[in-house]
């Protein structure tokens, strides 16, 4: 029997790659399950179907990743982006640990406090906004350009006309003019 092991992990994983059409194992007459022809079973149809939409949920947030998009990357500021001494000027030792904790804790608790008041109201009013942007887009502005465009259809094949008639002949004229012009360098 050939087999694969995956052994870096502590974890191993073996893959089978025997010929399936050895029948030397099925002596008795019946033929082995294949993968591809069992059938799936409803319940593993339904718990499909459920971990899916839970893991596509629009309103299930991204608890680990929360910039996904690295849209607020400018706002990665620490200490040292700030506060930098140089060389020549130095403070004690202590004065620059304690500054530093304090930049840090009054940096992560002013940011969650303001979150906690802010947030939920700002989150609302985004909400609404977007969702009245939505429903604006698609009841009201989709349908009128679509109506629009309906509506002229006349003009887009009147214009398609004159290009054809006017335009494209106009240009093809001067393009060949200029065609036969031709341009020499020579030094002297």
């Amino acid at each position: 029997m050939d087999t694969m092991i995956k052994g870096d992990d502590s974890n191993e994983v073996e893959i089978d790659l025997e010929d399936s059409t050895d029948s030397d194992e099925f002596d008795n007459g019946e033929e082995p399950e294949t993968l591809w022809r069992a059938d799936r079973s409803v319940e593993e149809d339904e718990d499909i179907h459920t971990s899916t939409l839970v893991e596509i949920s629009d309103t299930k947030p991204l608890i680990n990743v929360r910039d996904p998009r690295g849209i607020n990357d400018c706002l990665k500021v620490t200490f040292e982006d700030v506060i930098a001494e140089p060389v020549s000027v130095r403070s004690g030792d202590r004065v620059w640990f304690w500054s530093n904790a304090l930049f840090e804790v009054s940096r992560v608790w002013i940011y969650r406090i303001v979150t906690v008041l802010m947030a939920i109201p700002i989150s609302i009013i985004s909400g609404l906004l977007f969702a009245m942007l939505s429903c604006f887009h698609i009841w009201f502005v989709g349908p009128c350009s679509h109506c629009i465009l309906i509506g002229a259809r006349w003009l887009q094949s009147l214009w398609s006309i004159v290009l054809g008639i006017i335009v494209r002949p106009f240009l093809t004229s001067a393009g060949r003019c200029c065609g036969g012009f031709s341009v020499h360098l020579a030094r002297e």
